[in-house]
């Protein structure tokens, strides 16, 4: 009886039908001739000479002495080519930026990672696997990541103290902009980015039940909460009767106000100008703790978005300062 024949087809190695799955994908180039290699081998060249020098490294820098030590241990990722872009070029503290290993060239790709290279922060390549999977944990599922992300350092904030100490010593009247149950961070990033244009040093908020500072309000701000300090207060009526004692007026948005915005003599001196929450408006507390309340006179509707109702007064108090407005 002759001998069954095996079914079994060439292995891997023989010189069989799968011998193609041995070679090496085409199209995929050395790492050298890929368009982010130069700002990786910056990055790494960045970090040896930091420790040649006993420099700190990046992902360990200490804060500033005048912000809060109080801050998340938790990173946060920035996604989008946009978006990257624009917070590298505003200096944005990084850790390390994410490209996809089948990313197609572009613009703004090339110039992330250059710019990611310059400012010493890792370029490190992976597959849109990972990329999903580190959107995924980072309470992003589903996000549209185009193939790069950028793990940015947690915001420092700065002490209540530190802001004014900043703003005293300004060569202008300090303007100080205080938010009070402010809880959309789109708004606490588009109020960031009407203070950054009219002149203002820095933003105060509460530690609790507020709007933080958050990937969402970086956005909203186009990149103004990278230069723009933001302070938190434990506890905001007393922030803003410190700065009263350090001569500062503070003065309430409200739409029941007793003075019309046009008529805020204060507008000219040292001011805190304090902005409510989207619902609620000024707690009480914070209400008593005002030297004066403003409304802006408004028709046509009942009230002003929080940050609307933020950007049309820190206009006004520009205009009446006397700096240049358009």
């Amino acid at each position: 009886m002759p001998a069954k024949k095996s079914k079994k087809g060439p292995t891997k190695g023989s010189g069989g039908k799968n011998r193609r799955s041995l070679e090496p994908k085409s199209g995929t180039l050395p790492a050298e001739q890929r368009h982010w290699y130069d700002g990786k081998q910056r990055s790494k060249t960045a970090k040896q000479q930091r420790a040649r020098t006993g420099g700190p490294d990046a992902a360990s820098d200490s804060p500033r002495k005048e912000r809060s030590p109080n801050r998340p241990d938790n990173s946060d990722l920035l996604i989008g080519r946009n978006p990257v872009v624009e917070a590298l070029r505003a200096g944005m503290p990084a850790i390390r930026l994410f490209l996809a290993n089948s990313l197609d060239p572009d613009d703004r790709v090339n110039e992330a990672a250059k710019l990611a290279g310059s400012q010493g922060v890792d370029v490190v390549e992976v597959n849109r696997t990972d990329l999903d999977r580190r959107c995924e944990s980072n309470g992003l599922p589903g996000a549209t990541h185009q193939g790069i992300v950028l793990q940015v350092r947690p915001y420092q904030y700065w002490a209540a103290e530190g802001l004014l100490d900043k703003a005293l010593a300004s060569d202008t009247p300090p303007l100080i902009v205080a938010l009070d149950g402010v809880t959309d961070p789109h708004n606490l990033g588009a109020i960031a980015r009407s203070a950054a244009a009219f002149g203002a040093h820095g933003l105060l908020i509460p530690e609790r039940r507020a709007a933080s500072v958050t990937m969402s309000s970086w956005k909203t701000s186009a990149g103004t909460l990278a230069k723009l300090p933001v302070a938190q207060a434990t506890n905001l009526t007393r922030t803003l009767e410190s700065y009263k004692k350090a001569g500062l007026f503070v003065a309430g948005l409200d739409a029941d106000g007793d003075t019309r915005l046009p008529d805020l003599e204060l507008a000219t001196g040292p001011l805190v100008v304090v902005v409510g929450s989207e619902g609620k408006g000024l707690s009480r507390l914070v209400r008593e703790s005002c030297d004066v309340v403003a409304s802006i006179p408004i028709s046509g509707a009942e009230s002003l978005n929080a940050s609307v109702a933020a950007g049309v007064s820190l206009y006004e108090v520009a205009r009446r300062r006397g700096a240049r407005v358009e």
